[in-house]
């Protein structure tokens, strides 16, 4: 994997070395409030985002404290700029913006490689203002943060990774086969449309359901591009499984689900959606699985949808059956005739192409600003979800098919809400169809610092030297004659007799 290198680069004391540590790990460059400290190019690993990259830390850019290093300071920053592929360009948030500031931003701007303008010492809400200003400066990407208190360090990590070189792993996704499990209910023509495919009767075909018991991997290549097809057993629902055998051979067709790159959902087109292809499909759902839905025994209906409008209606009411799986594109086949295979492989294609595509950090941020501004999301206990910055994920499998995934750092998870996440989802593929392919959101909620969780009150004894709470008895007052008999009679008190 080729190294990919991010400089750290500014004027000095606006905590470029801070930064460097935070990035790190742990306590490298030497962090002071005396300006021109860091003299030397630093350079480690970050490892705080999907891949290892490394990091250099520069010394500050106009600094004069010790004229003797300032030309060698002036060097190793060139190098470092020369050799990277990002810049964080660093500035201080509470000094606010220096005429330094301008030069060096009217010198990045020459080097023609991603800068992100960083806007540290942002240590609480309250200083997030101060960042304003530094927008004079016309950097497209910009994000404030505190390295010292570590406020807004993974959002810059990820925005860094989304402008880095993709790293490249061996071996090549695009020479893996993928992986294709052809599922459905009983005799739904599973088999028969895999020997359709194959053009070959490599598995057994027949009317009775249940046929296929083993989840059957085929290899397959089709105009250069390597496929396994897994066909599988048909799975029943759970009270109809009568066998031993057939209780397995549903496990193993869940299980084919789950390590397939795509599923292909297998449906009779002369039934229609049934109850249990639901369930099939919400397996899939469940599993995360890209799809396409092939609508099986075409030839069946073909006079029922033989003009245009009565095939869309027909299409439509599929896809209405399977609402949950609105992203799955419902193709019409034939098994039998053998009609629109190509059709199929078609769409496999075009979703494995679209599962590599990403949406840049700053379109992708641009976009859900526009679209929460104009549709701000419902209140919930008076808060509405906000979204402090969103990033496209890097695939962190090796599958053919990854499937996507955007990150949300937001002010608080649990206030989105599902009609507002399929809103949300719904915007991001206008820009970016992802067709087949589930969208995957990741919430993060900012943390909230010196928050601390309350605690029961429980009472605690007096402390010593202050005096115990006195329990008061309650006073049983006795009858009159009562009293009486209890004190002693009159001339028995003990004194001597009056004589």
């Amino acid at each position: 994997m080729s190294e990919r290198t991010v400089a750290i680069v500014g004027r000095p004391n606006v905590g470029k070395s801070a930064l460097f540590n935070r990035l790190a790990g742990r306590k490298i460059s030497i962090v002071h409030d005396q300006p021109g400290v860091t003299r030397d190019r630093i350079a480690t690993k970050c490892k705080l985002g999907n891949a290892p990259f490394t990091i250099f830390d520069t010394g500050g850019i106009g600094s004069t404290v010790d004229a003797s290093f300032t030309d060698q300071v002036h060097a190793e920053v060139d190098i470092a700029i020369a050799t990277s592929d990002v810049l964080l360009f660093v500035v201080d948030g509470q000094a606010g913006l220096n005429p330094l500031d301008r030069e060096l931003a009217r010198q990045l701007r020459k080097v023609g490689k991603p800068v992100i303008l960083v806007v540290n010492k942002i240590d609480v809400d309250q200083h997030a203002p101060n960042a304003v200003e530094f927008s004079q400066l016309g950097f497209e990407n910009q994000i404030a943060i505190s390295a010292e208190h570590n406020r807004a360090i993974e959002p810059l990590v990820a925005w860094a990774e989304r402008l880095l070189p993709r790293a490249e792993f061996e071996p090549e996704l695009s020479s893996q086969p993928v992986k294709i499990a052809i599922v459905g209910r009983p005799n739904v023509g599973k088999s028969s449309l895999t020997n359709a495919i194959l053009k070959d009767k490599r598995t057994m075909v027949s009317e009775i359901s249940g046929t296929t018991r083993d989840a059957i991997d085929i290899p397959y290549e089709r105009q250069g591009n390597p496929y396994i097809l897994i066909d599988t057993a048909g799975i029943r629902p759970r009270g109809k499984v009568s066998t031993s055998v057939e209780v397995f051979s549903v496990m193993r067709s869940e299980s084919s689900i789950r390590r397939a790159d795509l599923v292909l959902l297998v449906i009779d087109a002369s039934v229609g959606v049934t109850a249990q292809d639901k369930k099939i499909a919400g397996l899939i759902q469940e599993a995360r699985k890209p799809c396409v839905v092939a609508v099986n025994k075409w030839d069946l209906v073909k006079e029922q949808t033989d003009d245009k409008e009565s095939l869309v209606a027909f299409m439509d009411e599929v896809r209405a059956q399977l609402f949950f799986l609105d992203y799955a594109p419902v193709l019409m086949a034939s098994a039998k005739t053998g009609a629109e295979m190509t059709r199929i492989f078609k769409t496999i294609e075009r979703i494995r192409i679209e599962s590599h595509d990403h949406i840049g950090t700053g379109p992708l941020n641009r976009l859900l600003a526009t679209a929460m501004t104009a549709h701000p999301s419902p209140l919930q206990s008076g808060r509405r979800f906000k979204v402090l910055y969103a990033t496209q994920a890097d695939a962190r499998t090796r599958s053919p098919i990854p499937i996507p995934e955007i990150i949300f750092f937001c002010n608080d998870e649990k206030l989105l809400v599902e009609t507002y996440r399929r809103f949300l989802e719904s915007r991001i593929r206008e820009k970016t169809p992802y067709t087949g392919l589930p969208l995957l959101f990741h919430l993060r909620a900012r943390e909230v610092k010196g928050a601390e969780k309350k605690r029961p009150v429980r009472t605690k004894a007096a402390p010593e030297g202050e005096p115990k709470p006195v329990r008061v008895k309650k006073i049983t007052h006795k009858p009159p004659t009562a009293r009486r008999k209890a004190l002693p009679a009159r001339g028995m008190t003990g004194g001597r007799k009056g004589g």
